[in-house]
């Protein structure tokens, strides 16, 4: 195949935007902003998980403690009724004297239950504030997640504008290229990730091996417009001023 050297040349410069092209797709999919992004999403979701949790622990126990106090106020309505019922007289002295018995043992069931309430109140009053402490957390980190997400989407629009351009320089440089020329070198580039390399210092910047005196002879006699190929890489070789010939 033949081509003209300036053309060949241009190759190195359809090498370079492609090359350009694979870092920043790789940058964009390894981008330290989204990672940072990730991380901080990770650490919400772990924290709105502990929230419901805790909400639930919370509403939980304060059922626990509606239904406490309600206990204690039924044994304090009955004990109130009962006291007006004795200190009125009411009934005959038996009466009077199992009212009595009746109070002293809604005294002791109230004492149990008030001492009930007390331990689901401490509880009540723990939870609460654990639940407290996980919702002020939750403002800071929504704040980060804020800031990552800002800074994710400016280092990506950069990258993809930068792209953008790289892809409209590339078609600039592709279509300077006749359609053989191109083809080999999108055919070799498919295999082995590049198409094309200099031959700088009598070394293949593609496989960066020196060549051996009998490939830099062949190359020495080859024409100008011979498209030549690395032995070890196969890659286009272009010939350039620093090819030490």
């Amino acid at each position: 195949m033949k081509a003209d050297p300036s053309l060949q040349h241009r190759l190195l410069d359809l090498q370079e935007a492609d090359t350009r092209e694979a870092q920043i797709a790789h940058r964009l999919a390894t981008l330290p902003e989204r990672a940072a992004l990730d991380a901080i999403t990770a650490d919400l979701t772990a924290l709105d998980a502990e929230i419901a949790r805790a909400r639930a622990d919370a509403e939980g126990i304060g059922q626990e403690l509606a239904a406490a106090e309600g206990e204690v106020e039924a044994v304090r309505t009955r004990a109130a009724r009962n006291r007006a019922r004795l200190d009125a007289g009411q009934g005959s002295a038996k009466d009077l004297q199992a009212l009595t018995q009746d109070l002293e043992s809604l005294a002791q069931r109230q004492h149990d239950l008030e001492e009930v309430e007390l331990e689901v109140m401490e509880r009540a009053e723990q939870a609460d504030a654990g639940l407290a402490e996980l919702e002020g957390a939750r403002g800071p980190l929504v704040a980060r997640q804020d800031g990552a997400l800002a800074a994710t989407g400016t280092a990506t629009a950069q990258l993809e504008d930068e792209r953008s351009q790289v892809t409209a320089r590339r078609a600039g440089i592709a279509a300077e290229i006749p359609a053989d020329l191109l083809a080999l070198y999108e055919k070799i580039r498919a295999t082995s990730g590049s198409g094309a390399a200099a031959l700088r210092q009598r070394r293949c910047e593609g496989c960066h091996l020196e060549l051996g005196a009998s490939d830099l002879d062949r190359v020495a006699r080859a024409a100008e417009d011979d498209v030549l190929r690395c032995e070890e890489c196969r890659r286009i070789l272009v010939r350039v001023n620093e090819s030490g010939l």
